[in-house]
C-alpha cells in the first residue's frame, strides 16, 4: 500500500514576534494572528506574516485596505483592476487585475474571502489568471493602537502559496514577501498622507 500523503501542518506565526513589533503589541495581536493568520501549510507550500507600522488612525487605514475593487490605490504592481457591472463588495465577489510588465505575471483573477468591517479583517484568494502564485490566499488585519495620546496602526498581512516547480520554498517566500512589503510601505505612505490631509481640513 502507498503511504498516505503527509498531513498539512499549521503555520506558527503566533509563536514568533514579527520584526517591527514590540512584546506589548504582540501580546495584543496574538489572538488575531491565531484566528486569522494561521494556515494549513502542506508539502510544496510556504507561508509568511509581515507587519507594517503606520502613523495614522486605524479607521483611515481600513478605509483603503477594505476596497477590494481598488487595490491599485496602494499595490505597486497593479496596472488596472476591473470588476463586473453592478459589483457589490461582498464575500464571493471577484476582480480582474492587470499586472505591470516586468513581473512573472500578466493577469490575476481574485475572489474576496473575508470582509469584516467591525474587526477590520480582509482576505482574498487568487483563483485564476496568468501568473506563478498558485493557490495564493492572503489575509490582512488592521489594528489601531492608542497609548498616552499617541495613535498608530499595525497592519498584519499573511499568505499561503504553492511553491512553483523548479523554485525553492525560500525563493518563493522571498519573492512574495518582497511584493507584500513594498505594498505595505506604500499603504503607509498613502494613509499617513490621507490622515495629514484630514487633519488639515478640520
Amino acid at each position: 500500500m502507498a503511504n498516505p500523503p503527509p498531513e498539512p501542518e499549521l503555520s506558527t506565526h503566533h509563536l514568533t514576534v514579527p520584526s517591527g513589533v514590540n512584546q506589548d503589541e504582540f501580546s495584543e495581536l496574538v489572538p488575531y494572528i491565531t484566528e486569522f493568520h494561521t494556515y494549513p501549510v502542506g508539502p510544496g507550500q510556504c507561508s509568511s506574516l509581515l507587519v507594517q507600522r503606520i502613523h495614522a488612525p486605524g479607521d483611515v487605514v481600513w478605509s483603503i485596505v477594505r476596497r477590494f475593487d481598488k487595490p491599485q490605490t496602494y499595490k505597486h504592481f497593479i496596472k488596472s483592476c476591473s470588476v463586473e457591472e453592478g459589483f457589490q463588495m461582498t464575500v464571493g465577489a471577484t476582480r480582474d487585475v492587470n499586472v505591470i510588465s516586468g513581473l512573472p505575471a500578466d493577469t490575476s483573477t481574485e475572489r474576496l474571502d473575508i470582509l469584516d468591517d467591525a474587526r477590520h479583517v480582509f482576505g482574498f484568494s487568487i483563483i485564476g489568471g496568468e501568473h506563478r502564485l498558485r493557490n495564493y490566499r492572503s489575509v490582512t488585519t488592521v489594528h489601531g493602537f492608542e497609548r498616552e495620546g499617541r495613535i498608530w496602526t499595525l497592519v498584519l498581512e499573511s499568505y499561503v502559496v504553492d511553491v512553483p516547480e523548479g523554485n525553492t520554498e525560500e525563493d518563493t517566500r522571498l519573492f512574495a514577501d518582497t511584493v507584500v512589503k513594498l505594498n505595505l510601505q506604500k499603504l503607509a505612505a498613502v494613509t499617513e498622507n490621507k490622515a495629514r490631509e484630514g487633519d488639515g481640513n478640520k
